[in-house]
């Protein structure tokens, strides 16, 4: 039985050869060329799919290259970059063994710890551009393609809601009766500020419109102020009036793939805020949070299994390490949208939830780097 240990000695000192550019060469040229390949099949489907709903709507072609699908090939490619991953190092790497490359780097010294090197700095390129993308640029471009879909191929939006309140700041309390999304307009609104459990300030206002120029600006409109001092009560009206007030339409209504909409910093800022009002329902913006850095980590440990399965020279060529590569990729994808699923509906921890598929398949690669990789 093979000892489990690993030689790390000099894994981080040696600089890259031409050897390892080749690597990284083919690694990364593979990758481009499946995303290319996998996308240009989905997008012919999703045309197919959709070609009657742009139809229906008399969308514009201009709007559906440049708003929908400019913007849905990244999404796509971004979302199921760990599939992509695992078939470059398969399908190349299978190669490389079959046409007896894998075994003449052997040969001339190069172990399969040292083979590892240019393979992780591939992923590792990979996986800080997935995680660019995820966290700040695609969110972007989601918000242009959710808008899109909502237009010309389905509503997904909530077009209001009825009886919000939420604690705005510490001790005020905001009341709206009802909040139409396409308007940006509230109804019967009121604001209370309380000193403990003494009322201090009662706000009211026929309605109130979200100035979406300046964050957290209100029109507060027919509105009536009543500041309380002990005994005493000072009224103030007037038609209208511009409030700053800590709240905005998106914590009234969480559409579907809102969360998507969110760059990591602005959902971590929400997730924050929205936890400290007390409000629930938050595992879906967690989920999204958390998902964009596993998939990105998902890099490695993907790489590490394609390549631990496919650096053999086995009989019938690459069809067989193809297959088992695939099922794994999928089986991970799947995995990770099942145990998404359970942390929404179940009591499992976002955070576990969308590491578990990590924890699991990082077993599996050290269990294939020790016992089946060439040594």
């Amino acid at each position: 039985m093979k000892k489990l240990r690993i030689n790390l000695k000099g894994w981080f000192h040696l600089p890259l050869k031409k050897l390892d550019w080749y690597i990284i060469g083919k690694f990364i040229g593979t990758y481009i060329f499946s995303i290319f390949l996998i996308l240009t099949i989905v997008v012919v489907f999703d045309v197919n799919d959709k070609m009657d709903n742009f139809m229906e709507h008399d969308a514009p072609l201009k709007s559906i290259i440049f708003e929908y699908y400019l913007n849905f090939i990244p999404y796509f490619a971004n979302l199921f970059s760990p599939l992509f991953v695992f078939i470059s190092v398969i399908f190349f790497t299978s190669k490389l063994a079959d046409n007896s490359e894998i075994i003449a780097m052997q040969s001339c010294g190069m172990s399969f710890n040292r083979m590892i090197i240019p393979y992780f700095v591939s992923a590792t390129l990979i996986a800080a551009l997935t995680y660019g993308l995820g966290a700040f640029i695609i969110p972007q471009g989601n918000r242009i393609r959710l808008d899109f879909q909502d237009k010309y191929v389905k509503k997904n939006r909530t077009e209001y809601a009825m009886n919000l309140q939420l604690e705005v700041d510490t001790g005020v309390i905001a009341y709206i009766e009802r909040y139409e999304s396409y308007a940006q307009t509230g109804y019967n609104f009121s604001l209370d500020k309380f000193d403990g459990k003494e009322l201090v300030s009662h706000l009211t206002a026929t309605s109130i419109q979200y100035d979406s120029v300046t964050p957290g600006k209100w029109i507060l409109r027919n509105y009536t102020l009543r500041d309380m001092d002990g005994l005493r009560e000072k009224v103030t009206r007037g038609s209208e009036i511009d409030s700053i007030i800590d709240m905005t339409p998106e914590d009234f209504l969480i559409i579907k793939g809102q969360q998507e909409t969110m760059s990591s910093k602005k959902l971590a800022h929400y997730i924050d805020k929205q936890r400290t009002r007390g409000v629930g329902n938050l595992k879906v913006f967690e989920i999204e949070y958390y998902r964009r850095i596993a998939v990105s980590f998902a890099a490695y440990i993907l790489t590490l299994i394609g390549l631990s399965l496919s650096s053999r020279k086995v009989k019938g060529g690459m069809g067989l390490q193809l297959g088992i590569g695939l099922a794994l990729s999928f089986t991970y994808i799947l995995f990770q949208g099942v145990s998404s699923t359970f942390s929404v509906s179940g009591n499992i921890p976002p955070m576990l939830a969308v590491w578990l598929p990590n924890i699991l398949f990082s077993f599996i690669a050290l269990y294939l780097y020790f016992f089946k990789a060439p040594r």
